[in-house]
């Protein structure tokens, strides 16, 4: 089963997200930071015609949809990786998460609190990628301690990983993500065995007001896809209106599907 997490900064849209994905009020969407601290997570089936069509001509004693496991992670602030705002906390929680959905904020609304004050989608997109890259050196420097020793004594495997470490702090202090120093399988499968939070794949989910979601989101959307290649990131960046998926939850099954 897939696990995503669900992250980005507080009182962004997380929450709201999750509950429109999961279909559910299980996660508490509040106008303020934190107003999320334990992961809530959800289990939600993909919707497949072509297993419907082999039910069909199969007919088994039971229908097993392939289903996706979405975690609603608490927010991260600035100074995370160093335990602020309980990031560690927060941290070992997207480690065990197989890819991320980040959550930025892209819309203007002043009764909505932003805890970095204005709204500005590309600072904010630097602040939870340089908490995760930062995370991840920490963990790396200190593996690196224990293989350069094992290296010196002449293991292959060692040497091996050695050099996929240190290609990894390159990549990291250059400002890009672990996911770039994974060049082959064995470097991938291996990166995934430490897991590294800028390893895992990753998803934007753009925050935006509702009458951005037919035009495009303007230029704060061009500015975080200029933000998020200048990382070499290679991520689709998605738009949602957490506001307009509000009011949708509110309504009956079929005024939903009238609006």
């Amino acid at each position: 089963m897939l696990r995503l997490g669900i992250v980005g900064l507080p009182n962004v849209g997380k929450s709201t997200l999750f509950n429109a994905l999961t279909s559910s009020k299980a996660a508490a969407a509040e106008n303020y930071p934190f107003c999320t601290v334990e992961p809530n997570v959800g289990v939600v089936e993909v919707p497949d015609p072509r297993l419907d069509k082999l039910f069909d001509v199969v007919r088994p004693k039971k229908k097993v949809p392939a289903v996706v496991e979405f975690v609603d992670i608490a927010g991260l602030v600035k100074g995370a990786s160093q335990g602020e705002g309980l990031g560690n906390q927060f941290l070992s929680h997207i480690r065990e998460v197989d890819a991320v959905v980040h959550v930025i904020r892209c819309f203007d609304d002043p009764d909505v609190v932003h805890v970095m004050g204005p709204v500005d989608p590309v600072r904010d997109h630097d602040v939870v990628t340089s908490e995760l890259a930062l995370a991840d050196l920490g963990v790396v420097e200190r593996r690196l301690e224990k293989t350069r020793k094992t290296a010196r004594a002449g293991d292959k495997d060692a040497q091996a990983e050695l050099a996929l470490l240190e290609r990894v702090v390159d990549e990291l202090n250059a400002g890009r993500g672990a996911r770039e120093a994974g060049e082959s399988e064995r470097a991938v499968h291996a990166l995934r065995q430490l897991g590294l939070l800028t390893a895992k794949p990753i998803l934007y989910a753009a925050n935006v007001n509702e009458d951005d979601l037919a035009s495009g989101g303007g230029r704060r959307i061009e500015a975080l896809r200029a933000a998020v290649q200048s990382h070499h990131e290679e991520a689709d960046i998605v738009l949602f209106s957490a506001k307009f998926e509000a009011e949708l939850a509110d309504l009956s099954g079929a005024e939903r599907q009238e609006y």
